[in-house]
């Protein structure tokens, strides 16, 4: 058997654990399809995501949820105005050996040594410590005392930040967004979806959560998804719809001129790749398809783009950007392939 071979085999097995994990996921979460699937989506492909969303829409037991089904370490900080980044990443200690009487430092680890790390409300601490998460984050190591501490594997961080009660807030700027994956918008429930809500909750009887796949399992599907292949016309409209968000493209759109301040960076084409292979392994997919890339654009691109002033009082938010982007830009496959021909 080939290695092309086997790895269609894994392909089907990285599907069949995507249905099981949903399956573990739904005995305690009502709806959130959406949300769900873009959160496997960045574990596979190794990111980190920036939850939206008020606060009560189940976002924290989600979380942890999932932790267990992965058989994840799970950790969660509430961010606050007066914390500090050795709060997060660890702090040492000075103690002394009670054998030699001899004084030495000690590293205590932070929150941060663990393999899913919820940061609640990021944007409501001071930007030294959100760049001590950030750091973490890009780099998969900490520094203390000039020793590097190298973080778990997998390592993922899924951040909330509440898009309402702005006052006190230290917002992320773009550069730091860029970091993130997805930015996923959750949703309020549907009223089906709520009151299938408030039965599960007032049950006194609370399900089990059974284990799916173990981080070894979640590693080497990470190393599988890597050597997915992507065609050439694949790339060509995935860089098509990234460089038309740019303003100062002499092909962008006249809307995105007359709209946008600033456009994505190369990052994002970068991410709808990764996660487009990603997206393709769950559904028990080998290849990436234009599809992929449509339905990954909003998480991709809506923390990555600008509105300018004349936008916003238009009304025109970024998704609504992106969606009028999708419709200009076509996604004719044939197209694409002639231009890499």
């Amino acid at each position: 058997m080939n290695d092309s071979t086997d790895d269609m085999l894994s392909v089907e097995k990285i599907g069949q654990a995507r249905d099981s994990i949903v399956n573990e996921l739904r005995k305690t979460i009502v709806g959130m399809e959406g949300v769900i699937d873009e959160m496997m989506i960045s574990i596979f492909a190794e990111g980190h995501v920036l939850l939206v969303g008020v606060p009560g829409l189940a976002k924290t037991l989600l979380v942890s949820t999932l932790a267990k089904t992965l058989s994840l370490g799970f950790k969660r900080i509430q961010f606050t105005p007066d914390l500090m980044p050795s709060d997060i990443t660890g702090t040492e200690l000075l103690q002394e050996d009670p054998e030699t009487h001899q004084r030495k430092f000690k590293f205590l680890e932070g929150p941060v040594f663990t393999n899913l790390l919820l940061a609640d409300e990021i944007n409501r601490t001071p930007p030294k410590t959100q760049a001590a998460l950030l750091e973490a984050m890009q780099e998969k190591r900490i520094t203390s005392g000039g020793i590097d501490y190298e973080l778990a594997k997998p390592f993922f961080v899924l951040a909330t930040q509440n898009p309402i009660e702005q006052e006190g807030t230290y917002p992320l700027p773009e550069a730091q967004l860029d970091r993130f994956l997805f930015n996923v918008v959750v949703k309020y429930p549907s009223r089906s979806e709520e009151i299938e809500m408030m039965e599960s909750v007032t049950n006194p009887s609370q399900p089990e959560i059974n284990k799916v796949l173990t981080g070894e399992e979640i590693l080497e599907f990470q190393q599988l998804i890597k050597r997915i292949p992507v065609a050439r016309h694949i790339f060509e409209y995935a860089a098509t719809l990234v460089r038309a968000t740019r303003p100062e493209e002499s092909d962008a759109p006249e809307f995105v001129k007359k709209n946008m301040a600033w456009g994505a960076g190369p990052r994002a084409s970068l991410n709808l790749i990764n996660a487009g292979k990603a997206r393709a392994a769950l559904r028990g997919r080998c290849h990436v398809a234009i599809e992929d890339i449509q339905e990954l654009c909003l998480p991709v691109l809506r923390h990555r783009i600008v509105p300018n002033f004349a936008a916003r009082s238009d009304g025109l938010t970024p998704d609504r950007l992106i969606e009028m982007l999708l419709n200009e830009i076509p996604a004719d496959e044939k197209l694409y392939q002639d231009q890499s021909a």
